[in-house]
């Protein structure tokens, strides 16, 4: 994995690529941070494919993946009888990426007592087996990554102060997909044609609305979600044309979470956008502007939603034709008005 397999174009994203070039040639501990889903572990393959340890091995471990017990095992290795069930003697990660580089995937969630253990050897380069008096040396260069806020948990007392320091020499911050919503485009390209090679299939065409649909999107699990939601298009498609009509998103707001097609993503996402504008469509401050469409492109996609200006949270649906129920204001709310015309939004 190079810099230049790594997709993007956005400024942001631009950003963390100089960062890459900066830190790849010298031999500094780098903390990878991000949301889940952002691609960390492309990252530091990426630092360590364009840095001087390339020839030697890339050993990945995932604090969060391995229990307490046994996660100092994995790190160092263990000698036969160290513990029960240790019947053979066994190379730790560090010993595996000796010359190489060591990614500590989910890093905050390594338990309090074996952070002196780690912090011994990045700072003298050695460490013992489970069950061993003999010292190894060992010449890592170590990667970490994590989601968590981790000098909030060093204030907390949840992480050590000297560990932390000592892994955030060259701090990486990885944009989110919401930050970065110029990128999609180029990223649903690339996993359209590496999802329909793997499948034996030609797709050449990606509808514009199912792109918008994309790009409006929040993505609340990043590059993961988008990667995993055009991975089953492919899987539905049957001719040359991304077929996304199946595909569930699951449109997340800071105050709700709804499932469902594509149509109910971007329903939910033009409500939510019309109701910050208070129902002002057109205008610098509108919400076609905000959504970076045309007043009437918006006016026809609230129609074939069946979107109008809406008093309260609930929908209704008339036999063969979509509404927004509106209640009366001088009625009781059992006591809805249905509103089919959209003539107050031209």
């Amino acid at each position: 994995m190079a810099v230049a397999d790594l997709v993007g174009s956005s400024v942001k994203f631009r950003n963390v690529l100089d960062e890459i070039n900066m830190v790849a040639p010298v031999d500094s501990a780098v903390l990878v941070q991000g949301e889940t889903g952002t691609g960390k572990e492309l990252i530091a393959k990426a630092i360590h494919q364009a840095g001087p340890r390339r020839q030697s091995r890339f050993v990945a471990l995932n604090c969060t993946a391995i229990p307490g017990a046994l996660l100092e095992s994995e790190l160092f290795g263990h000698e036969r009888g160290a513990f029960t069930g240790a019947v053979a003697q066994t190379t730790g990660r560090f010993q595996q990426a000796d010359r190489g580089t060591l990614f500590l995937d989910e890093i905050g969630d390594l338990p309090l007592e074996l952070q002196p253990k780690l912090l011994r050897v990045l700072q003298e380069k050695q460490f013992e087996r489970l069950g061993s008096g003999r010292t190894f040396q060992v010449d890592v260069r170590i990667i970490a990554a994590t989601n968590q806020d981790l000098w909030g948990m060093v204030r907390e007392r949840k992480f050590r102060a000297d560990l932390y320091y000592r892994l955030n020499v060259f701090p990486i911050a990885l944009p989110s997909l919401r930050e970065r919503k110029d990128d999609i485009p180029l990223l649903v390209e690339h996993f359209v044609q590496k999802f329909a090679k793997r499948q034996g299939k030609t797709i050449d065409h990606i509808p514009d609305d199912a792109m918008e649909i994309l790009q409006h999107h929040d993505w609340p699990g990043n590059i993961r979600e988008l990667q995993n939601v055009i991975e089953r298009a492919v899987i539905f498609t049957t001719g040359r044309v991304l077929d996304m009509r199946t595909v569930e998103l699951v449109a997340q707001k800071s105050r709700s979470t709804t499932s469902g097609t594509l149509a109910d993503a971007q329903r939910a996402h033009i409500m939510a956008t019309l109701r910050e504008t208070n129902w002002v469509v057109g205008g610098p401050g509108g919400a076609a502007a905000r959504l970076g469409l045309h007043r009437t492109t918006l006016i026809a996609t609230m129609q074939r939603l069946g979107i109008c200006r809406v008093a309260s949270e609930q929908r209704a649906t008339l036999p063969n034709r979509p509404f927004v129920v509106v209640p009366n204001e001088h009625s009781p709310d059992d006591n809805p008005v249905y509103h089919p015309s959209y003539s107050h939004l031209n």
